[in-house]
């Protein structure tokens, strides 16, 4: 290779003597440097500040970080969207802190998707408050302005809570803090409202989805109530990778905001790898479909190699589960090889004490620690330095996911140069985006996917809002909610007076939200042997994730569900250790009860519809570690109904018959076609896989035609499927590829096999689902 690149270098290096590079590696490419672009410090900045900067090793801003700061001083709403390490906490803290040091009463607050990226911001403030005084010596450290910064999360001791509350001009908190313990007890924190100053939205990408559409109405409330108190803050959202910044920060907070992207940083070279792993030669899975070799031993390969190579290394993987598996199989194949490496080798998660995160994370920037599988724990901007390589366990979800883990690696190295590796999951999109580099590499990042005027998440804000201030006709129209208050008007919840509509009496409605997963009751899961509060999952997926017989996997430990108790709200489970994984198999119907957007295009139908979904899980299939299926078990599980969105397309018998798909093929044809849909949706919309569900029919009852529906899986809608309508062609596409491009035969999990099938993944056929795929794309594409 001519002129190889330090990222190369390592891959070719690390594999050495084996023929894995050569069957493995499907794409490379080189992202070159970059140079800094400096300005000076704005005229407003106290002289302490700037020194305080300077002795923190910032001599001077970066063009971005002064042109965003520039913007929050003087009251714009600004989203500051500029890459990985490009120093976005400079551009808010420096006018936070200029404003706090030229008014005593001034009070701020940051917002976190995850607590551990509000602790690493809280020790980079007080770094910088105890600043070195006159003459830069160490003996004159002082703090130059009294913030008394404080977390304010559910780790905080109830004390410290009351202390922050009365003391601290800068509060750091998350989403789910700030509606439960700030908002709803607003008139203990009036003063701190008064005098609101800035709010920081940090990792503001992160906000999509249910969560998305939750915290822009936590937002919206936030401000309606410190405007209420006489204060007007200034909202400073960031992201590394973020579509649209200035307009997704105006669907957050429901104001304009200004968008700052030029990005003024340095950059070192980095080198993109895209890495698919080979069939196992012996194993098969479900019925006989051909497995490939797992990515997170792949995953394992290369971060023991690249710890031997002396780079030091993080390695995401989607589940704890994964992260502890990977982190022992590193430490194993080590053991054979280089010993003396085993202990330079951990893993990182959520779920660890503080204290061993703490440690954990000190290790890993002090380079005690070589190579850390982790969550996507460390995707965020947890300031980690001096990282060589960047593995990527299956593709995050999102193109932004991808962007924000791969930016880990290459901060504040001498060259700055890295290598990232994603290593395909057997999942059709991994399969589609490792052959087509163009559709990861050479796109925007997804622009966040939010509905707040969703009546299922909308309406128990409104109630929020109201117990919190009266609710005027003109919020109730900005908010788009006049139909959602009049339900709740008749159903008793709201009454209205002359000063605004209230919350009835009784109503309490605080305690009813979940943030982060929809709207309804929790089941808790309770280990049986020690009365431990192992977690909680919605009511709605309790019984397709915590069924009698599942598996629950919590803080790297099995457990087998013995019983699960709705009436109660219980999950009853006991540890164990098997071999073997569960997947739920159920029954699906739909109807539909509304279309809401509609394309008739000759043989083919396309709409986006509103629909009722109804589940039923039936039973269970056990599957060992390797991917074979051991047995299937049957459970008689209650129906149950979600009222949703949904995309759905029709076609003709007669067009599905001229392309070669026979009657007796529709089946398995449009069963296959819908797995594979689903499998590729992310690719258009910021969700996962497991936020959406399908259903496939060769005759539905509300069309009489063959039809597909693909709908999100939370009530009301999560915008999932529409987005999905407004990109159906880029979404058809894509999935034929990666159907027709995969090698096996008949259809495997990298295709058309889905692990969430409720049938069992039968039938399914692959060709079939190419056919129809190619019928879809070239109807549409005609009446285009």
């Amino acid at each position: 290779m001519q002129n190889p690149t330090f990222g190369s270098e390592l891959l070719h290096r690390s594999m050495a003597g084996t023929d894995a590079e050569a069957s493995c590696l499907t794409h490379m490419s080189v992202i070159g440097s970059r140079a800094a672009s400096f300005t000076e410090w704005p005229e407003w900045a106290p002289p302490e500040l700037v020194n305080a900067f300077v002795e923190s090793g910032v001599e001077q801003p970066w063009t971005h970080q002064a042109v965003a700061a520039e913007a929050a001083y003087r009251g714009e709403h600004v989203a500051l969207c500029t890459g990985t390490a490009s120093g976005k906490s400079l551009a808010y803290q420096l006018p936070i802190l200029t404003t706090l040091s030229k008014d005593p009463n001034a009070t701020a607050l940051y917002l976190s998707p995850t607590k551990a990226l509000g602790a690493d911001q809280i020790r980079s403030v007080t770094s910088l408050l105890m600043a070195s005084g006159p003459g830069g010596s160490s003996a004159g450290r002082r703090e130059f302005i009294h913030l008394q910064p404080c977390a304010y999360d559910g780790d905080t001791d109830v004390e410290v809570r009351q202390w922050a509350r009365a003391h601290s001009r800068w509060i750091f908190t998350n989403p789910d803090m700030l509606h439960i313990g700030i908002l709803s007890g607003h008139a203990r924190w009036r003063h701190f409202f008064r005098h609101l100053a800035y709010i920081v939205v940090d990792e503001a990408h992160h906000y999509r989805g249910v969560f998305g559409s939750h915290t822009a109405l936590v937002l919206q409330r936030l401000l309606r109530i410190a405007r209420s108190a006489g204060g007007d803050p200034t909202v400073i959202g960031t992201s590394a990778t973020m579509a649209e910044p200035a307009e997704a920060l105006t669907r957050l907070i429901g104001e304009p905001a200004i968008a700052v992207t030029d990005d003024g940083s340095p950059r070192g070279e980095r080198t993109v790898a895209l890495w698919e792993p080979d069939f196992l030669p012996v194993v098969t899975g479900e019925n006989g479909a051909p497995i490939r070799r797992s990515a997170g031993s792949e995953s394992a390969r290369l971060l023991a190699d690249f710890v031997v190579e002396g780079a030091r290394t993080l390695c995401f993987q989607r589940s704890r589960r994964g992260v502890e598996l990977t982190a022992r199989q590193a430490r194993h194949l080590l053991s054979q090889t280089a010993p003396d490496l085993v202990d330079k080798v951990a893993a990182y998660r959520a779920g660890y004490l503080a204290d061993d995160r703490r440690r954990l994370e000190r290790a890993i920037s002090d380079g005690e620690l070589i190579g850390v599988a982790t969550t996507n724990a460390l995707e965020l901007g947890v300031d980690i330095s001096g990282l060589d390589a960047v593995i990527v366990g299956g593709y995050p979800g999102t193109v932004a996911s991808f962007w924000q883990q791969a930016g880990r690696a290459g901060r504040q190295r001498t060259s700055g140069d890295s290598l990232v590796v994603l290593v395909a999951r057997d999942d059709p999109l991994d399969t589609y985006l490792v052959h087509h580099p163009e559709a990861l590499l050479g796109r925007p990042v997804e622009a966040t996917v939010t509905d707040p005027t969703n009546p299922y998440i909308l309406g128990p804000h409104l109630l929020c809002a109201a117990a919190e201030l009266p609710l005027q006709d003109s919020e109730i129209e900005k908010w788009q909610a006049t139909e959602t208050v009049a339900k709740l008007a008749a159903d008793g919840m709201l009454k209205r007076r002359k000063a605004g509509w209230y919350v009835a009496a009784g109503v309490e409605p605080h305690a009813d939200i979940d943030i982060r997963g929809g709207i309804g009751g929790q089941v808790l899961i309770v280990d049986t042997t020690t009365s431990q509060l192992l977690g909680t999952v919605d009511s709605g997926r309790a019984m397709s994730t915590v069924h009698p017989g599942a598996l629950h996997i919590h803080q790297g430990a099995s457990y087998v569900v013995d019983e699960l108790d709705l009436t109660d709200g219980l999950a009853l489970a006991h540890p164990e250790e098997p071999d073997w994984t569960t997947s739920a198999r159920e029954t699906t119907d739909i109807t539909v009860t509304d279309v809401v957007q509609r394309l008739d295009l000759g043989d083919l139908t396309v709409a986006l519809v509103e629909v009722d979904v109804t589940h039923q899980v039936v039973g269970y299939l056990r599957t060992l570690l390797s991917g074979e299926v051991l047995d299937a078990v049957e459970l008689d599980m209650p129906r149950q109904t979600l009222s949703t969105r949904a995309v759905m397309y029709t076609l003709t018998p007669e067009s599905l018959e001229g392309v070669g798909v026979t009657v007796g093929r529709f089946p398995g044809a449009l069963h296959a076609a819908e797995h594979a849909a689903i499998g590729l949706l992310p690719l258009v919309a910021s969700c996962d896989r497991w936020d959406i569900g399908g259903l496939s029919t060769n005759q539905h009852p509300d069309t009489g035609l063959p039809t597909v529906f693909v709908y999100d899986g939370y009530m009301g809608g999560a915008g999932f499927a529409d987005r999905g309508f407004a990109a159906f062609a880029t979404w058809i596409a894509a999935t034929r590829d990666a159907v027709s491009s995969c090698r096996c035969e008949a259809g495997c999990p990298s295709c058309v096999q889905s692990p969430k099938c409720g049938n069992g993944n039968d039938p399914l056929d692959k060709d079939g689902a190419i056919k129809v795929l190619t019928l879809l794309g070239r109807q549409y594409s005609s009446h285009d």
